[in-house]
């Protein structure tokens, strides 16, 4: 705490970079998490249970799926797709639920503003740490597949900067959703948006499985991008659809970054 008081001392005395705000903004969070770890760790947990129970447990009953060519085991054909999910689930308990709070409740942001940081800060910050969130997640979800033997390809280690993409396009689009949320009622509109993905995008079954039109749908969700750029990553099978994927959810984060801005600059400046 002391570091922390020095450093917004300092801060109070000076104007601050971009990088020094959003370190300041990352060190209060970890102040603020690090007597509760045991909330922090339960978003890595679910997909770990997903895995074991549908990656292994179906597995046994199914022979494979094609992939970009390749013939790999089920368990290995789920297990990025439970990464994938689990970046975007480390990346959504910091950006939705408690973006909401500090704003709308606890007021951390309006205090925020009475030092030298500005609505972009605390956004950049708040992204920034949802991120690490959502990378330390994948670290240890792609620890979890190498201890299973569900890796095949070097590539692999391309996978945490990967999910850290997904974090970044999740992260920014639902701090920017949040800003028009009314009340604890409205989030329920992000789990109607988040299952459906979760389950269709796919995560358990090939995309094949849909008819055209649901495909393409499919084909244009983030997670279904993130569940593949994964999947190319760890067995190897690398195409122009990794790129896209990468543009993809690169832009998704960027705009989001730069809408949840304006609409701190308008829900607390104005």
């Amino acid at each position: 705490m002391a570091m922390l008081t020095t450093s917004v001392g300092r801060a109070a005395a000076s104007p601050v970079s971009a990088g020094e705000a959003t370190g300041l903004l990352l060190y209060r969070n970890y102040l603020a998490y690090r007597r509760a770890w045991y909330i922090f760790i339960s978003g890595f947990l679910e997909p770990v249970f997903y895995l074991f129970s549908i990656g292994v447990g179906v597995g046994q009953l199914v022979t494979g799926f094609q992939f970009n060519g390749q013939t790999i085991p089920y368990a290995e054909f789920v297990a990025p797709g439970m990464l994938a999910a689990s970046a975007m689930n480390g990346s959504l308990l910091d950006s939705t639920f408690n973006f909401f709070f500090k704003l709308k409740y606890n007021k951390l942001f309006d205090q925020m503003l009475a030092t030298p940081l500005t609505t972009m800060d605390i956004a950049r910050g708040e992204l920034s740490w949802s991120l690490l969130r959502g990378g330390i997640y994948s670290a240890a979800f792609l620890g979890v597949m190498l201890a299973m033997g569900l890796v095949s390809s070097w590539w692999a280690v391309l996978v945490v900067p990967a999910a850290l993409l997904i974090g970044l396009a999740f992260g920014g689009v639902c701090m920017a959703l949040t800003t028009w949320m009314r009340s604890w009622q409205d989030f329920e509109f992000v789990t109607l948006a988040t299952l459906p993905m979760f389950l269709f995008s796919a995560t358990f079954f090939p995309v094949t499985a849909f008819p055209p039109v649901v495909r393409w749908i499919v084909e244009c969700t983030p997670l279904y991008r993130g569940v593949v750029l994964c999947r190319e990553l760890a067995t190897g099978a690398l195409s122009w659809g990794s790129a896209v994927s990468v543009v993809y959810l690169v832009t998704m984060g960027l705009v989001g970054l730069v809408v949840v801005g304006r609409r701190l600059d308008k829900l607390l400046l104005t």
